[in-house]
Order: structure tokens, then sequence, then C-alpha cells
């Protein structure tokens, strides 16, 4: 699996979304920063613009392996409107394809049924919306081809947990190395 995209919307939480970049293309796979708006520049939560590789109408979805949706409340919320990208998350969750969301984004995928019976986290003050899922408090969880991370915080193991899905958990584990995690 090599092929991910994650999606910026405007007031996505920037350290969810950077941090998952910058460790996967340390891991090697291509990683694809794309902005659900009409600018490739995208204002995150705290005022900081990133600049996305491309915008959503550009995607080439059936050469992706995985999509993964930051979170931060504004941001998720605007995920969320995008009725295009909600369907490539549908078909890519009954493709049994990964899907990876973490904070606030998790919320999406509970709201679609993906989460229902599986193994999930979200920042706290989402919880109640992950009522059909067995809610676990750790910084990340994978079940089966859905991973979930708990907030910017966690980040790093929500970004490690994906690489681990993509490339082995010895890649993941040589990364958190290089970084100094743990």
């Amino acid at each position: 699996m090599n092929q991910l995209a994650i999606f910026l919307a405007d007031g996505f939480e920037e350290i969810e979304g950077l941090t998952v970049v910058d460790l996967c293309r340390r891991a090697g796979l291509d990683i694809i920063m794309v902005s659900i708006g009409e600018s490739v520049v995208v204002k995150g939560s705290h005022g900081i613009l990133v600049t996305a590789d491309r915008l959503l109408p550009e995607v080439d979805f059936d050469s992706m392996d995985m999509l993964i949706l930051p979170g931060g409340k504004a941001g998720t919320a605007n995920l969320e409107k995008c009725e295009p990208l909600m369907k490539q998350i549908d078909a890519f969750h009954q493709a049994g394809k990964y899907v990876a969301a973490i904070c606030a984004a998790p919320s999406i995928l509970a709201h679609r049924g993906i989460l229902k019976g599986r193994r999930a986290c979200c920042y706290p003050s989402f919880e109640s919306h992950l009522n059909d899922a067995e809610l676990v408090r750790e910084p990340a969880v994978v079940s089966d081809n859905v991973i979930t991370g708990r907030g910017m915080g966690c980040s790093i193991p929500f970004g490690l947990a994906i690489i681990a899905a993509c490339r082995g958990q010895e890649k993941a584990d040589a990364i958190a190395e290089q970084i100094v995690y743990r």
C-alpha cells in the first residue's frame, strides 16, 4: 500500500494533518494533501496557511489505498459537508480499503455507520458520536481497515499506526526511533 490522501478543509487541526504527512513521507509513502475547497491554500484552525498538493477534483481515487481525515471542530464540519468526499469515504469502506480519522473526525465515520461494532477513539467531547462503536481511550486504534486517533497530542501514534498498516510494524518502529518517539 503506497498511495494515501489526507483531506484539508478550512479549520483543520494543523498538527494532526501535517504530522501525519511528515511521518508518512519519512516512511516513503506517497501521501498527497488535498484541499476540498476552491483553493490549494487552506487555513487551519489556528490561522496557519497550508498549501495542499491538489484540489479534490484532481484526485484519482482509484489509485488511492487510504483516505485520511484530520480533525479540528470547524475542519471536521467542513469535511462532512463535502458530499463528493463522503461518497469516496463510503466507497472505500465498502471496498474494504483503509479510512483513517483523528480527533473530531471519527465522528464523520460514526455518522456514516463505519464505526458500528468497531473499537474506536476520538476527541473526548465527540465521544457521544461514537455510540455504535466500542469506545476505547487509547492514542490510536486500528480496527480492521479503520484507524482512529484521539486528538492532537496523539498525532504521532496515529501517524505511526498508518505507517504500520501500510508498511508493517517494523517500519513504524524504525520511524518512531528515527524521530526519538518514546
